[in-house]
């Protein structure tokens, strides 16, 4: 009853600011709300959990361990309010409730407080220029064309500083950024020995602009700490580390700092319109001063094409490739770094950090509007693949459809991974379905429907069907490989946004 009321006087202590503040700015807010019942078959193509982190020394909690619980309703509610001064000037507020019907703050019996701040940050123009800055728990992404989903190195709402400078007006322009993602020990560190225990990364973009052609080159420079929590905190560790952190001697890392390096560009040509082509190229190494067993090192590579010129459809088509492991793990990893979240797929998480997708995939993590649940998780990373799209497929008023088509095929040695499965077990940075071998492939359907009720009020339905193929035994072991099937969901229910 306590942290009911400690939640309801927050909410009066927010609605009380914003009125007082009214009489000095303008006060605008925005949200949306999802309620929804999500049915998921087989998560994981077995219907089990997928291996997580324990503690930081890379304890594991093995796969197969616990059951999955098919039906689950779940309700969000997120509220942004803007305080804004002048045009210049503003602070963004972001507040958010997410739980699962019969559990936390959306039980009937003993409420919990779950109001969480995500987004938190100032917004202002230096005075005389168009330079812009903001700075606090902000919207963050690396570049990458519109057609995907978000980029698949990190999409994330993060404590960052960003500016963005014209430099040409309305042809070319820079950004650069600064995101803190980890601070595990604070102000001081457990003991008086000097351990780094911060990950953070300095950006720099330069969007061009030019009739009928966007690129943004990039490149990101990442400094991180031996002593970060980045297991069991950060929860996206796995798509940054080598196996050959834990699997080969010396375990751990070398340094007191772990540096990283990633670049790319995005593409996007509209010359043809309405014949529009995407694609990104990208290169990133993690661990460049570590052993050469924590070195993770590789490339991805992505395109698409769609036709915009029909009133009832949009045909798309999509591609996409990347470096995998090779027959070591002495050497390090061959797959490109990126923050994945791969240990809590399937529900366990709002989307996760990595946001790539293409054509709403049902195989891929990101771009769904029912978020929980949505999808495979599988990792692009690691394998190459294609698929097709008919988008905003709309033959009744108010009503539109996507249907997509996906396959995707590993790039993965299966000895470096039959490897580091034999010396830790079942693991989070090889996750059966997620991380493909050479020899296995999945392909999966999505067809997804949204009608409005009213102009802010849709009604959704998403629903996905994956097919693996068989399960490399000598690799995942009998157990889990044995047990794969055909996964399913069916999503359905409502979204408001105001």
């Amino acid at each position: 009853m306590k942290r009911l009321l400690l939640t309801i006087l927050a909410a009066v202590l927010v609605t009380t600011a914003a009125v007082r503040a009214e009489a000095a700015t303008e006060v605008r807010m925005t949200g949306d709300a999802l309620v929804y019942g999500n049915f998921f078959a087989n998560r994981n193509f077995t219907g089990w959990n997928s291996a997580k982190w324990i503690n930081e020394a890379g304890t594991i909690q093995r796969a197969g361990t616990r059951t999955e619980d098919r039906f689950e309703i779940w309700e969000r509610f997120r509220l942004r309010s803007d305080f804004i001064a002048n045009e210049a000037v503003k602070f963004r507020l972001g507040i958010k409730v997410e739980d699962v019907w019969g559990h936390g703050t959306l039980t009937a019996a003993n409420p919990q407080v779950a109001l969480e701040v995500y987004q938190a940050y100032l917004s202002f123009k230096w005075p005389g220029c168009d330079v812009s800055i903001s700075a606090g728990l902000q919207p963050a992404s690396i570049p990458q064309s519109s057609f995907f989903a978000g980029s698949i190195i990190f999409d994330e709402d993060v404590a960052s500083l960003i500016i963005s400078a014209p430099l040409i007006e309305d042809h070319l322009s820079m950004i650069l950024a600064y995101v803190r993602t980890i601070a595990s020990d604070r102000t001081y560190a457990p003991t008086t020995t000097s351990i780094y225990s911060n990950e953070e990364g300095y950006m720099l973009a330069l969007p061009i602009t030019v009739e009928g052609f966007k690129a943004t080159p990039w490149a990101l420079f990442g400094v991180g700490g031996k002593g970060g929590h980045y297991l069991t905190e950060a929860g996206w560790a796995e798509g940054l580390i080598s196996a050959g952190l834990f699997a080969v001697s010396p375990v751990g890392w070398k340094n007191n700092f772990i540096t990283a390096l990633w670049a790319g560009t995005t593409l996007e040509v509209t010359a043809l319109d309405p014949l529009k082509f995407y694609a990104d190229v990208i290169w990133g190494q993690h661990g460049m001063n570590e052993y050469q067993k924590n070195v993770r090192n590789g490339w991805f590579i992505d395109a698409a094409v769609e036709y915009t010129g029909l009133t009832m459809l949009t045909p798309q088509a999509f591609g996409f490739w990347s470096t995998g492991e090779d027959s070591s793990t002495r050497n390090g990893s061959e797959r490109m770094p990126n923050f994945f979240p791969g240990s809590g797929r399937g529900g366990e998480h709002n989307g996760g950090t990595q946001s790539w997708n293409a054509g709403n995939s049902f195989l891929f993590d990101g771009g769904q509007e029912l978020v929980k649940g949505s999808n495979m998780g599988i990792s692009p990373v690691g394998a190459w693949g294609f698929g097709a799209s008919l988008n905003n497929v709309s033959f009744i008023e108010k009503l539109t459809q996507r249907l997509t088509f996906a396959y995707v095929h590993g790039n993965n040695s299966s000895k470096a991974i039959r490897y580091a499965n034999e010396v830790l077990g079942s693991n989070p940075i090889f996750v059966m379905g997620r991380d493909l071998t050479a020899s296995e492939w999945v392909m999966g359907l999505n067809f997804d429907t949204k009608y409005m009720l009213y102009e802010n009020l849709a009604l959704i339905m998403e629903t996905g069907w994956a097919h693996p193929s068989a399960f490399q035994q000598s690799v995942w072991g009998r157990r889990l490989a044995n047990k794969a099937e055909d996964a399913w969901k069916v999503s359905f229910g409502f979204k408001y946004t105001f």
